[in-house]
């Protein structure tokens, strides 16, 4: 549905310019009384027309556009482009924009409400209102729990892990006295330690959450009771009551309008809170609730509305007063956190509270995605799952064969004493159950012992690893926007390894690759190019004198000479008619406020144009800079200053631009007594209803003109006019009010009338804006294309525009041919397809890339550039022709799609994300990227000019886009390679426990005892490894941040997934079998024949286990730092103390075990066998391999520490220098690895 908004707005915030100047009536009958000339409004998409005030004037409605787009092209076309183009004629196409809420299908005024579907608000009668529908209160909550529900639904949320049901159910079996192998407390201390911080971080998420929400109930607002307005607590606030907000207030609830301190209802509001946009917006009151409120009269009514739901952009519901029913929209609504801006005060009536506000039902958090190496982790813990129970099962066996074997002597064995002698007359069974049981029994107690082989504290390791890496992103100064004063934004803790995968980069064009700060550069009137290259020059700025000041525009706009000579003769000359025309439509078609803001020379103030849209923005001071500066706008006028002439013109309508008329028109009566129509739009659609059985010649040039301005990157946009008759504007008129009333099918009626309205048009010219590339766009993409990255632009703009910022973004290179798809039929688009894939295999055989393995085009030869348009992704994205693009868009170096819509962009994102292993990344920063952001592997929003919605949809948020290059070639690289080593790491150091004790079970008869103590078993995890393996995979870098952005190829061993894979899985498991091997037995056979006890060699192993795991860990550190020295040497130092403390605790089995043991030689002895039988072999084998099979790190590391890096990769100077090959990127059925 269309904004349903009002049609001529007032401008309370302008100084009143103008109360001299009279009004000049247009015809005799808009001369008349209001109580003859009912409703003077006019626009595109309205609900409600004006009432039938007799002095009431007609509201302006604001509107948005985001216009046909691209940049100034600043990259060198000195190579010849070859291109392919496959451009069909077909039927006519459909629509293909974005199906959004002025779609007809989708429209709410196209339905009536149903009681079902409808609620009833009683106006001023909360009693009433919720007598039978017992509406929510007002009171919000946004915490999770409360003190009864917080411990049970704080387990059942941690619960869901399957992980902690393992390990809850193992500290089950161990409460059990059959199958008691550690004590009963300390089996339950890992989980509980782990569900106990999870717990408390949680509490105080939720504790800020509650102290948050006490602060909001308790807030005061002013509502309606039988004495007058007086002060309420917001949580007490209940639907159907009347309130009032003052200027700068914010709104305790959804409302729907009533009165406002304008006498035409209008009330300017501020929804930062809502979607995170700054600029003003209108809302109105309807005419007949102004009355009865400026009366003083109670106020009494009946609003049926639709229910509850997200949409904040739509609202539909009807209102019975006086026997009368209105229409009310999405213009009469003011949704809860707005704030109410240059309007005195407002008067509403609650529709929804509480829970059942538009802003708390979108109060959702950042998307919940999950990190694709914690997916892959799944894979290698079924693995260990399947390790513990082969271990477990290999136990029970033995155990069962040795009972069999030895059946006979268990009566008598001291250490498996089966009977009980107490009664020696009749012995009985002394914990032993039957040989099957026996067996079950053992296998359990196995699972127990050997449970530290699913690492539980890998998971609040990885969470605590995350926050760590989370912060030295946002502290990056490299990251940091000084234009916005804004730093990197994690909003997803959960996938920071993906940011060193990444294979695809979908990115938006405008505000996104360009600064969506617009600047007029040109225009073409009348046939005439005013582009002025070179001459033009900053203007010395218009000025006009304002009751004795001085008014300037505030933001400076460069000024053609020779146009400029041209505006200032007026009408008096053909040409000049036409100047004049065409910058009067820049200056009155739009809906800007101006704003004046006060200096520090008190005769000088300067005006700030307010608006929704930045092309309006820069059109107005165009205008303001060529003498046609806009001064006011109120609710039925606009004053406008024509080269020091002040002129007042009857705002009479505007039809709001939507995306199926890509164009918007203003009415106005002239002071010369006519009434005309300007309009401005996309030339698709302006072209479409110029009268083209004349100025033909006009009508190609000004086509030739834009053209050469898209052909530049620049925003273009056509303007025309006509002038309208007594009789038109009377149709006009009266359709319009028949329209506006309708409660079934408004939407579409309007738009019907406003197509009427912008026809047989004369064209007056085209402008051209230019939004500029951000800094360092070129750069970046060009580093991304390096790293092995393919980046894909997805634009609303037209193709010549989106061809122009692919050169000059360098997205687009002079040597690449390009396959152009411009289609209007399923059918062309297949065969163009087909064609397509023949052409681009024919280019990639021919430049020799076809017998390159991996897949992609332009190593060897010819890059290929694929650019499609939306009209053919229609057709494509349906279904059946999917596979064919994908086969297509896979072997191209670009890919850029150009007047797509929001959901095709989605649509995108997701033909590779289904079809490919590679992690794709979407980048944008408005609305309509949502879609595309949330598609994607990972999301990221750019906190520029078009609101939050990017941001608030995205797991990462950022300033500009030459972020990315740092943020994935830096710390994502750093990301993935800490992840990955620490899970594997965290593998192997559980596993190497969990064979010695294995070892050790089949050295005892398989009774499925351990020789480690119960505390040593608990604190292995938690203290004695746990805190290096935090510390070094929040701080090791392999490579400085200097290298990885100086050689981007060394991002592609996250793509080739390096770090982490099956093959180093299984590597690591051989080696923890051989490193517990060396633990187990070198104890063993040097005490095999001594008295030592369980307690003493369990001691021994302890030790070797820990100092052997922190040693392994320290080869592999690649940066020290103080803080990695204290982890790993103070963890070992930490270790030999717990068990000193351990080992001194008379009550404990231990007792003194250590201190007996470390006054023999043979136990330092042992202790530094063990270490050299560990890390000697894997220290020989890692030397070994790094020197005969390097990897590109590696190789970097070595240039970077022996001072090489200024050679690295072949740098020019003399020769000699070291020259790097950078290892291919597969595609993913090629790796070998996974």
């Amino acid at each position: 549905m269309a904004s349903d908004r009002p049609f001529l707005i007032s401008s309370p915030q302008t100084r009143r310019v103008v109360e001299d100047l009279p009004t000049i009536p247009i015809y005799t009958d808009l001369a008349k009384s209001g109580s003859e000339n009912p409703k003077l409004a006019s626009a595109m998409d309205s609900n409600n027309p004006l009432g039938n005030s007799a002095n009431t004037e007609p509201t302006l409605n604001t509107y948005f556009q985001r216009s046909n787009s691209s940049i100034k092209s600043r990259a060198s076309r000195g190579n010849s482009v070859r291109e392919v183009s496959f451009d069909n004629s077909g039927s006519k196409p459909p629509r293909h924009g974005s199906r959004g809420a002025e779609s007809d299908g989708f429209s709410m005024s196209q339905k009536e409400l149903s009681d079902e579907d409808a609620r009833l608000i009683y106006i001023n009668d909360p009693g009433k209102s919720n007598e039978r529908y017992e509406f929510a209160g007002n009171t919000i909550r946004t915490g999770k729990y409360s003190i009864l529900t917080f411990l049970p639904r704080n387990l059942f949320e941690q619960f869901h892990r399957l992980a902690y049901i393992y390990f809850l159910v193992i500290a089950i079996l161990n409460q059990l006295p059959q199958l008691a192998v550690f004590g009963r407390t300390a089996s339950i201390l890992p989980l509980a330690f782990v569900l106990l911080v999870t717990a408390i971080k949680d509490a105080y998420e939720d504790w800020r959450r509650h102290r948050s929400d006490r602060v909001e109930n308790n807030r005061t607002a002013l509502v309606l009771g039988d004495e007058g307005f007086h002060e309420k607590e917001w949580k007490n606030i209940r639907v159907g009551e009347i309130i009032k907000i003052t200027a700068n207030d914010t709104l305790p609830c959804d409302i729907v309008l009533l009165s406002t301190s304008d006498p035409t209802g209008v009330a300017y509001v501020q929804t930062i809170n809502l979607d995170g946009e700054s600029n003003l917006k209108t809302r109105y009151a309807r005419q007949e609730t102004i009355l009865r409120m400026s009366q003083n009269e109670r106020m009494s009514g009946l609003i049926k509305s639709e229910k509850p739901n997200r949409n904040i952009y739509g609202f539909q519901a009807n209102m019975e007063i006086d026997g009368k029913r209105l229409s009310l929209g999405p213009s009469n609504i003011v949704l809860r956190g707005c704030e109410i801006k240059n309007t005195a005060w407002a008067i509403g009536v609650a529709v929804y509270c509480g829970r059942e506000t538009k802003a708390m039902l979108n109060s959702s958090g950042a998307p919940s995605k999950r990190s694709r190496l914690e997916s892959h982790m799944n894979t290698e813990t079924v693995y260990l799952s399947g390790f513990l129970i082969s271990l477990c099962t290999i136990v029970s066996v033995l155990a069962a064969v040795w009972l069999r074997r030895h059946r006979h002597e268990l009566d008598y064995l001291p250490f498996y004493r089966r009977k009980s002698y107490v009664d020696e007359d009749d012995p009985k069974d002394y914990k032993y159950y039957g040989w099957g049981l026996e067996i079950v029994f053992t296998f359990l107690m196995s699972v127990i012992v050997f449970q530290i082989m699913i690492p539980i504290s890998l998971y609040i390791s990885m969470e605590l690893v995350r926050i760590g890496q989370a912060y030295f992103m946002i502290q990056d100064n490299k990251l940091y926007d000084e234009a916005s004063h804004s730093r990197f934004q994690c909003r997803a803790l959960n996938i920071n390894e993906d940011l060193g995968q990444v294979k695809y980069v979908f990115s938006d064009k405008t505000g996104t690759l360009t600064e969506n700060k617009m600047e007029f550069q040109c225009a073409s009137i009348w046939g005439v190019d005013y582009s002025g290259g070179t001459t033009c020059i900053p203007g010395d700025g218009y000025s006009a004198k304002v009751d004795g000041h001085v008014w300037r525009p505030k933001m400076m706009v460069k000024v053609d000479p020779e146009l400029e000579r041209l505006s200032k003769i007026g009408k008096q000359t053909e040409e000049g008619k036409h100047i004049h025309d065409f910058f009067l439509a820049l200056a009155a078609c739009n809906t800007i406020v101006p704003m004046v803001v006060e200096t520090s020379d008190p005769d000088v103030w300067l005006i700030d144009y307010q608006g929704e849209s930045p092309d309006e923005q820069a059109l107005v001071y165009a205008a303001a800079a060529y003498g046609f500066m806009l001064l006011e706008r109120t609710s039925g006028h606009i004053v406008i200053d024509i080269h020091g002439e002040r002129q007042r013109f009857d705002v009479l309508g505007l039809h709001e631009f939507d995306s199926d008329r890509k164009r918007m028109s203003v009415i106005l009566g002239c002071p010369d007594n006519t009434v005309k129509v300007f309009v401005k739009g996309a030339d698709t659609s302006m072209f479409s209803v110029i009268d083209k059985f004349s100025n033909m010649n006009i009508i190609r040039a000004t086509e030739g003109h834009l053209h050469n301005f898209s052909s530049r990157g620049l925003r273009t946009l056509v303007v025309g006019m006509r002038d309208l008759n007594s009789s038109e504007f009377d149709q006009w008129k009266l359709a319009f009010e028949n329209a506006s009333t309708a409660l079934i099918g408004r939407a579409a009626l309007l738009r019907k009338i406003a197509s009427r309205i912008e026809n047989d048009l004369t064209v007056l010219g085209a402008s051209g804006i230019e939004d500029k590339l951000q800094q360092g766009v070129p750069e970046a993409i060009e580093s991304l294309r390096m790293a092995g990255i393919k980046v894909w632009l997805l634009t609303g703009d037209k193709q010549e525009t989106a061809i122009s910022i692919g050169y000059s973004s360098k997205l687009l290179t002079g040597n690449m041919t390009q396959i152009i798809i411009n289609n209007k039929s399923k059918e062309s688009c297949k065969k163009s397809l087909e064609d397509s894939i023949v052409t681009s295999k024919k280019l990639m055989t021919q430049s020799g890339v076809a017998q390159n393995p991996e897949g992609t085009s332009g190593t060897a030869g010819t890059p290929v550039a694929l650019i499609i348009d939306g009209t053919s992704l229609v057709y494509i994205l349906d279904g059946e022709l999917e596979e064919q693009l994908f086969q297509l868009a896979r072997g191209c170096s670009v890919v850029l799609c150009c007047r797509v819509a929001p959901l095709q962009k989605a649509g995108i994102v997701a033909l590779i994300k289904k079809r490919t292993e590679d992690m794709t990344l979407a980048i944008g920063d408005g609305a309509n990227d949502v879609s595309m952001i949330q598609m994607a592997d990972v999301g990221i929003g750019i906190s520029g000019q078009e609101g939050r919605q990017a941001v608030m949809a995205s797991d990462f948020a950022m300033g500009q886009f030459r972020f990315l290059v740092p943020l994935l070639l830096v710390h994502g690289h750093w990301n993935y390679q800490r992840m990955g080593y620490m899970i594997l790491y965290n593998f192997y150091r559980n596993a190497v426990l969990v064979f010695v004790l294995f070892w050790y079970i089949l050295y005892t008869c398989y009774t499925a005892t351990s020789a480690i103590s119960d505390w040593s078993s608990v604190l292995y995890s938690v203290v004695y490894t746990s805190v290096p393996t935090i510390v070094v995979a929040i701080l090791d870098k392999d490579l400085s941040s200097r290298t990885l952005l100086k050689h981007p190829p060394l991002y592609g061993s996250g793509q080739r997934e390096e770090c982490y894979n099956q093959k180093l899985f299984w590597i690591t498991m051989v080696d923890t079998v051989w490193q517990s091997v060396v633990i187990f037995f070198v104890p063993l056979l040097a005490y095999w024949r001594s008295t030592i006890d369980g307690p003493g060699i369990g001691d021994l192993w302890t030790l070797g286990v820990v100092i052997s795991v922190n040693i392994h860990l320290a080869m592999d550190v690649m940066r020290w730092t103080w803080i990695t020295h204290a982890a790993i040497w103070g963890s070992i130092v930490a270790t030999v103390i717990c068990i000193f403390i351990i080992d001194a605790i008379p009550i404990l089995p231990t007792y003194w075990a250590i201190f007996n043991m470390m006054g023999t030689g043979l136990f330092w002895l042992c202790l530094l066998g063990i270490i050299v039988g560990t890390v000697l072999p894997r220290f020989v084998v890692k030397v070994l391999y790094q020197y005969f099979f390097p990897s590109d790190i590696q190789i970097a590391r070595e240039a970077e520490k022996f001072g090489y890096s200024r050679e690295l990769g072949g740098g020019g100077g003399g020769g000699g220098g070291m020259q790097i090959e950078m290892n291919p990127i597969l595609e993913p059925q090629q790796r070998l690895n996974r």
